[in-house]
């Protein structure tokens, strides 16, 4: 079985999700992709990591996508979602993925 890093997938969720619902011009499309991912890193960040490590991802996660929003009006929308997609990668990386190799 390939071991696909969280931190990869909450990237993938944030800038997948914005993507979508630009290109798209959906935003609940934009929604479903960044809830699937969250939903996945929700599942494996309680195994490698426990309920409080991922209670803690999870909450970096939306505040992500929440602080991108304003962020956004001041840096512009990709460098908004790129950082916080970086962010959210990190912190799942050191949380939790360095816990699963």
């Amino acid at each position: 079985m390939v071991n696909i890093p969280s931190s990869a997938v909450a990237a993938t969720g944030l800038i997948g999700g914005y993507a979508t619902a630009r290109f798209t011009r959906r935003r609940e499309l934009g929604g479903a992709v960044l809830a699937a991912a969250g939903a996945w890193c929700a599942r494996e960040w309680t195994r490698t990591a426990g309920p409080g490590g991922a209670a803690g991802l999870l909450a970096v996660y939306a505040a992500g996508f929440g602080g991108s929003h304003p962020l956004a009006k001041k840096v512009g929308a990709w460098p908004a979602v790129l950082g916080a997609a970086a962010v959210s990668a990190a912190a799942a990386h050191v949380v939790s993925d360095r816990r699963s190799a």
